[in-house]
């Protein structure tokens, strides 16, 4: 493999022009979310913030990675990435109506459903599993399935500050690390522009969205992050080689799809509907360890990092590949296990609890009441599943 400098300058600015893009409509983006009444109020104890907070960041991310995707690619739109975007902006609307209006599940499902089948009608789809020819019949509607899903998956996960906005930066820097080294493959080649836009977009967004955040990515955000990286894995690493086909995408997007498919199996269990939102995902699982927030996101972190690197090392087809790959599976595969049937304690209420307590005690001091309201979490929204 070697690279042209050309086109890794190309990608390069590609990746900063979206960072910046970002990073200057955020501040935009929040104004107008406040003005349109975008507003997470914390209502339950899945939310882990105690003040209003607004949402609908997710459109900073959005037209940053449009623009970028747009300037570099010199609007040569191919049709499979004209679904693509075409899907995206569906995507994007239906996000920013729901963090206005709050919709009801089935609807954005539907909604969803709808834009997963404009991107697999344009030709992205799943026709190739380990090695093997996936027919027509089967590829269409497991193409479909998988967009949706990794969809919710990064919505799913969306419940502190910057977790979602991390998680998948990590996971498409990978995808970007693994496209570059198949290049000059016409498809990894526009993969890499796409996913350097969206590293990028992401990592403009940040600032804003870290703890403490000032404003959350909302469902415009977190959905648009999902069907991107969902159907990007389809456009592009699909479509390469068997072991890549197979392996890549699912230890790229190892932490979502992995939340995920134990929240529907843990609802299911409990005769609830698998979109009925709950406080038993992995981020609430670390919380309700004892662990801060950042320490949550940056375990997270490390753990989507870990299975990137699983990826890379995987695609480029080392004698190591398949230990690699089973080593990755078995540690994360034990920790998230671990997480979910291990003792789990609903975390109690403390602050409220414990500046009451200070508060009510004639002997408390005024340094133990500004001890209370210093320790005070700075905490973010818990995901709306749809």
């Amino acid at each position: 493999m070697v690279l042209d400098p050309k086109f890794l300058l190309k990608v390069g600015l590609a990746l900063l022009s979206a960072a910046a893009i970002s990073l200057a409509l955020t501040p935009l983006v929040k104004l107008l979310a406040k003005k349109v009444g975008a507003m997470d109020v914390p209502k339950d104890d899945r939310r882990m913030h105690h003040t209003p907070i607004p949402r609908m960041g997710g459109l900073a991310i959005f037209f940053g990675f449009l623009i970028s995707v747009l300037i570099f690619q010199k609007l040569r739109l191919s049709s499979e990435l004209s679904g693509i975007l075409l899907g995206s902006v569906i995507i994007v609307i239906l996000g920013v109506l729901d963090d206005i209006l709050t919709l009801r599940a089935l609807p954005k499902f539907l909604v969803q459903i709808v834009a997963a089948v404009i991107v697999v009608l344009s030709g992205c789809r799943i026709d190739h599993f380990m090695g093997l020819t996936i027919p027509d019949w089967l590829s269409y509607p497991v193409s479909v399935i998988w967009i949706v899903a990794i969809t919710n998956a990064i919505n799913f996960i969306d419940g502190l500050d910057g977790l979602a906005a991390g998680v998948s930066a990590i996971s498409a820097g990978t995808m970007l690390i693994v496209a570059l080294l198949l290049v000059p493959d016409p498809n990894a080649m526009v993969c890499a522009i796409l996913l350097a836009a969206l590293v990028g977009a992401c990592i403009g967004f940040i600032p804003y969205n870290f703890n403490p955040a000032t404003i959350f990515m909302g469902d415009t955000g977190s959905t648009f992050l999902g069907f991107m990286l969902a159907s990007i894995s389809i456009f592009g690493l699909f479509k390469t080689y068997a072991v890549i086909s197979f392996a890549v995408p699912f230890l790229v997007l190892g932490l979502p799809i992995f939340d995920i498919c134990f929240a529907v199996i843990r609802r299911v269990a409990h005769g609830q509907s698998p979109m009925h939102a709950d406080r038993g995902h992995v981020h609430h699982r670390l919380i309700d360890m004892g662990f801060s927030q950042k320490q949550a996101v940056a375990i997270s972190y490390l753990l989507s990092a870990i299975l990137g690197l699983s990826a890379v090392v995987l695609t480029d087809r080392g004698e190591i590949q398949a230990m690699i790959f089973l080593i990755a599976v078995i540690v994360v595969g034990a920790i998230g296990v671990g997480l979910i049937f291990g003792t789990h304690h609903a975390k109690k209420p403390h602050t409220e609890s414990a500046e009451a307590a200070v508060q009510d005690a004639p002997e408390a001091s005024p340094e133990a009441r500004n001890d209370v309201a210093q320790t005070a979490p700075q905490e973010d929204k818990q995901d709306e599943e749809a």
